[in-house]
């Protein structure tokens, strides 16, 4: 059996069980607390991030990127990755701006503001920080309605990697109750059909010691 190495509200974790669950692939899932640094968990990986998968045979791989691409190569049904030279490099773009630039100016001043400082110790959240997050948030829900306006999913016809790296991040923030959906209803209609997805159905399920979701999270229809 492969195991996942996680943190539950990692996106690129989310990101990486999304994958494996729409490959029908099996894993256990354990979590690791990067922060302590074991030694056995810097092992696997130097860099000490998750997420971490350990395949059956041994094979370690870190990364999301890295292992969304392995298993798209590997299991190659159904493909998330995108056909042809444009269709992946679109895929890839799009998996790049929510992996950077949407963590960098939401997901980091929101969940790692409000959660992450709390479980390393850095002190108070700082208010400016999540402000910034609250404001940018609507740039990117903005760009997704943008898409989905002109393309049936984010890079095109079918439902690909870059949707689920968007997904996974925006349901990190949803579970922290700070997506404003009644602002942005194409993203949220987007969004509605992700989370009937069979894949995504676990995330829903997810509760972090200490930090609730709002009483809609897991509700498909809101």
């Amino acid at each position: 059996m492969r195991t996942l190495y996680h943190l539950w509200l990692s996106p690129q974790c989310r990101k990486v069980r999304i994958a494996l669950s729409e490959k029908k692939l099996e894993f256990d899932m354990t979590v690791e607390n990067v922060w302590e640094r074991r030694h056995d968990f810097l092992a696997l990986n130097p860099a000490g991030e998750v997420p971490v998968l350990v395949e059956a045979d041994g094979a370690v791989l870190s990364g999301s990127d890295v292992i969304c691409e392995f298993l798209d190569e590997i299991h190659p049904e159904p493909p998330l990755i995108g056909s042809g030279a444009l269709g992946r490099a679109e895929v890839r773009r799009l998996c790049a701006w929510f992996d950077g630039k949407f963590n960098r100016e939401v997901t980091e001043n929101l969940s790692g503001e409000k959660v992450m400082k709390r479980f390393l110790g850095l002190g108070a959240p700082d208010s400016l920080a999540i402000r910034a997050g609250h404001v940018n948030i609507h740039h990117h829900l903005d760009y997704i309605a943008y898409l989905v306006e002109r393309r049936r999913w984010l890079a095109g016809d079918r439902f690909s990697l870059a949707d689920i790296t968007a997904a996974a991040h925006l349901s990190v923030i949803d579970y922290l109750g700070d997506v404003p959906w009644e602002d942005h209803a194409p993203a949220k209609d987007w969004y509605v059909r992700i989370k009937s997805r069979p894949s995504f159905r676990p995330l829903l399920g997810d509760h972090i010691p200490g930090v609730a979701p709002p009483a809609y999270y897991a509700d498909l229809d809101f």
